[in-house]
């Protein structure tokens, strides 16, 4: 069983985090945010994987010298331009030489879906593409997807007008598609797989989905990544995961609460971390605060400095002593 993982974008929303490091390499917990993500397409068969890739790519060769992640085989598939997710799904999937039935993640979506489920559901209708569907509270956010009770897919509804939505069933990100699709995709541009791909699949009567009400959450922001992260150790998916490494040191007079605090990392006497990410090798200095925030890799929180409001500082970045930063990024992105 194959798969394509996008993992193409920038990841804007994470700067300063993604000023040198992909999204997806980013580390949850003990492990990058890739790995968790190809670690649970392994758990349903899929033993390789074609990463469609654009920014960065060199970063995930150098952490996969092996070509292999989470015990599943790794291919690379950079494209030459962005092609949006159709055209990346193509140039992937051409690179790879797939010409069979194939499986499509976002490689920034961490999720318990039972893909083996939306596998078994595209066999059993015969169906040239299955989507899997999340619910949503507000719809208004995304685009919507209508269906028949059968689960086959009438159309798409972008971004409704708040109480006037269809429905509340959102594209989780997930798909299981035939080789005829890639033929419905223009090679060498920018193709919509959503906008363009999917609804000419749907006139032509094709395209099913799979309602889940499984664990799912689009890790792109900020607070998502803080919150993928606490929802490990809080046991929210299975057991409860460690939030503090073995290898990190903690005074006895700090404070952590509700927090991730990664291997290396240093959090002083009198320091308080709430809610919050101290990424690998970060420093948290005597009667530092950091609360619902982001402290990158080898980065400082000097003296009594208190980060708050989704504050983030990027690699080795410094919050100088006594400063407050409320919703700071260091360094300033752009």
């Amino acid at each position: 069983m194959k798969a394509v993982v996008l993992v193409g974008g920038f990841g804007t929303r994470l700067r300063p985090l993604t000023l040198t490091t992909p999204k997806q390499m980013l580390p949850v917990l003990n492990r990058t945010m890739l790995e968790h993500v190809i670690g649970g397409l392994g758990a349903h068969g899929v033993d390789e994987v074609v990463l469609s890739l654009g920014y960065r790519e060199d970063v995930f060769r150098n952490a996969y010298p092996d070509g292999e992640c989470a015990d599943v085989a790794l291919k690379y598939a950079v494209e030459p331009e962005p092609l949006d997710t159709a055209g990346a799904v193509r140039f992937a999937a051409d690179a790879a030489g797939i010409d069979e039935t194939f499986i499509v993640v976002n490689g920034d979506v961490f999720t318990d879906l039972d893909v083996t489920e939306v596998w078994n559901r595209h066999h059993e209708v015969g169906a040239e593409g299955t989507i899997a569907l999340t619910p949503v509270d507000d719809p208004s956010r995304f685009g919507v997807v209508t269906t028949e009770e059968n689960g086959k897919v009438l159309g798409f509804v972008e971004k409704p007008q708040s109480g006037d939505a269809p429905t509340n069933w959102i594209n989780a990100g997930t798909y299981v598609l035939e080789p005829s699709v890639l033929q419905r995709i223009d090679s060498g541009r920018k193709v919509s797989i959503e906008r363009e791909t999917f609804p000419a699949i749907v006139a032509d009567g094709g395209l099913w989905a799979v309602q889940s009400d499984a664990y799912w959450v689009d890790a792109g922001t900020p607070q998502t990544y803080i919150d993928i992260q606490l929802d490990l150790i809080d046991g929210v998916r299975g057991s409860a995961h460690k939030g503090i490494a073995d290898s990190a040191k903690v005074d006895a007079t700090a404070y952590v609460d509700h927090s991730v605090v990664m291997a290396g990392a240093t959090v002083e006497a009198g320091a308080v971390v709430r809610d919050s990410v101290v990424s690998t090798g970060a420093r948290v200095a005597t009667n530092a605060v950091v609360d619902g925030s982001i402290v990158g890799p080898g980065a400082t929180v000097e003296s009594s400095a208190k980060l708050t409001g989704l504050a983030m500082l990027g690699d080795d970045a410094l919050a100088p002593a006594g400063a407050l930063l409320d919703g700071v990024k260091i360094p300033e992105s752009g």
